[in-house]
């Protein structure tokens, strides 16, 4: 299966296992952000398995209290991947720009 990212006007949809890596990616960056400013995501997660799932993509290790390096080695990962995917904009789209993690993508 391909993976691409297709923005429509239902939305934007990250399709196939790449497309899923790039947004959980996306996801894991937004929350070292938030746990770095003191908020839990859940009752689950520690600060030590975000920098886990950050060395998956990044192939890095990280020490505690390391959130923007981590952060900086993501969004190298994000920005490679994100040029990687094809992007498909079908008819209907919303015609105001798009916006991903703060970041805009698409005019």
């Amino acid at each position: 299966m391909t993976s691409e990212i297709v923005i429509s006007a239902a939305g934007t949809t990250f399709s196939g296992s790449d497309a899923v890596l790039l947004f959980k990616a996306i996801t894991l960056r937004s929350g070292l952000k938030l746990a770095q400013a003191g908020i839990k995501l859940n009752r689950w997660t520690t600060t030590s398995d975000l920098f886990k799932m950050a060395t998956t993509y990044t192939g890095k290790t990280y020490k505690r209290g390391q959130y923007d390096q981590a952060r900086a080695d993501l969004t190298v990962w994000i920005d490679t991947m994100r040029s990687a995917l094809p992007v498909t904009v079908e008819e209907g789209h919303q015609h105001y720009p798009v916006y991903l993690d703060g970041q805009k993508v698409m005019d």
